[in-house]
């Protein structure tokens, strides 16, 4: 059976106090300090019946696992969150709520925010919030979180909008012409109001001494890939046989350009299609004898590196724990709730333009224990990725505004 830290201990008496006065708690727990074992912690405590755990697909088998060291008495049912409709038809007297920022939507809510409320709303249980990241765009990204929760702080208003008038500083902004509303400058009287609600922990009081190095290889990439992309950039538009690729818009042309410096395209049709395989022929060279973890972006990308790796490549975590097999995992679907501590480095094919994606994918690796993580970054010679690069290691989301600047030098 696991012990739990010190730490850990002390979060789950602190949660306690608030779940009894105010049967939810906001646990903000950096990465790898263990934030599901101790909700699992909090849920035996309790001396609960049936606890709902709410997660993302690729980190059920990981917290199923947790249940099992812990052994507690509660029954536990992990779900991920667009299967939530298929839950047993259970009494819960807890909802843990993994990768909370997740339901941050705004300023409407998105499905699986209204999911989630509805649920609590119908039986009324224990809720707790889990994420390494509350908000990692917007303070905005708070009320959508908690507002199916009957006691949280923002009760009072009836929706976002109204909530907005206090806690959101809003923007006139007209784009093509359009005159639209940004609701993303949220006030720091959003994280005022949560805070008898909110526990947070970081890995350095975890006591983690990890250190991130990062390094960037740059790829030459086949001849016929920069043409294409030059013909792209200049008539926007290719006519084949049978495919067209078509970017009429600055957001379609950073799409496509992204795509292309990487190896693959995506058609109008909707199909896909393998154009350059140089830069999974590269890792698969440069990382020979290496255990690694590697991050695509496009499904297509993930072909490339099929066709490179073979056998020796493998996209589920079970299996790349047990064997001496490399895993590729899509950045967003990959960057929260797993561990990749098995791996010797991190290496990323190609990057997400969201900062979100960057910060939190390439701490898969670290441990307590662990006091180096190489994380390594491919891009395409006079590619576009060292573009957004540039904007998410400063928090910012790479967007059509930087790409429209950046297209005069690629």
């Amino acid at each position: 059976m696991i012990k739990f830290r010190d730490y850990q201990k002390e979060i789950i008496d602190k949660s306690l106090s608030i779940l009894l006065k105010h049967r939810f708690v906001y646990l903000a727990m950096e990465v790898r300090t263990g934030k599901t074992f101790t909700s699992l912690g909090i849920a035996q405590a309790l001396f609960l019946k049936n606890v709902l755990f709410i997660t993302k697909k690729k980190a059920i088998s990981s917290i199923e696992k947790d249940y099992q060291d812990l052994a507690p008495k509660f029954k536990l049912i992990v779900i991920n969150y667009k299967s939530l409709h298929k839950a047993p038809s259970l009494k819960w007297d807890m909802v843990i709520c993994d990768e909370a920022h997740s339901l941050g939507a705004f300023p409407k809510p998105n499905g699986r925010a209204k999911s989630v409320k509805n649920l609590i709303q119908e039986h009324n249980p224990y809720v707790i919030l889990l994420s390494g990241t509350p908000t990692p765009e917007s303070y905005s990204q708070l009320y959508h979180q908690v507002y199916g929760i009957q006691s949280n702080p923002f009760r009072s208003y009836k929706n976002f909008y109204r909530f907005s008038d206090k806690h959101v500083r809003v923007v006139e902004k007209k784009i093509n012409g359009i005159h639209i509303r940004d609701y993303s400058r949220g006030q720091e009287s959003i994280l005022d109001e949560l805070k008898p609600y909110t526990l947070t922990f970081s890995q350095k009081q975890a006591g983690f001494k990890t250190v991130i190095n990062e390094k960037i290889l740059s790829v030459p990439m086949q001849e016929s890939t920069y043409k294409l992309a030059s013909k792209l950039k200049k008539d926007l538009v290719v006519q084949g046989e049978e495919e067209v690729i078509l970017a009429d818009t600055p957001v379609k042309l950073m799409m496509k350009l992204h795509q292309i410096y990487s190896g693959s395209v995506k058609f109008e049709s909707g199909n896909s299609m393998m154009l350059d395989t140089n830069k999974g022929v590269f890792i698969k060279k440069y990382f020979d004898g290496k255990k690694i973890g590697i991050f695509y972006k496009f499904k297509e990308e993930l072909n490339i590196l099929k066709e490179v790796f073979g056998e020796k490549l493998t996209t589920e975590l079970s299996v790349f724990k047990d064997t001496d097999k490399n895993i590729a995992l899509q950045i967003l679907s990959g960057r929260e709730g797993i561990s990749l501590k098995q791996a010797d480095c991190l290496v990323y094919f190609n990057i997400d333009f969201s900062a979100t994606s960057y910060w939190q994918s390439r701490d898969r690796m670290t441990t307590k224990n662990r006091t180096n993580n190489k994380v390594y970054w491919v891009f395409a010679e006079k590619g576009i990725e060292y573009k957004i690069y540039k904007a998410v290691v400063k928090k910012k989301d790479y967007t059509v505004k930087h790409f429209k600047r950046d297209l005069l030098t690629l």
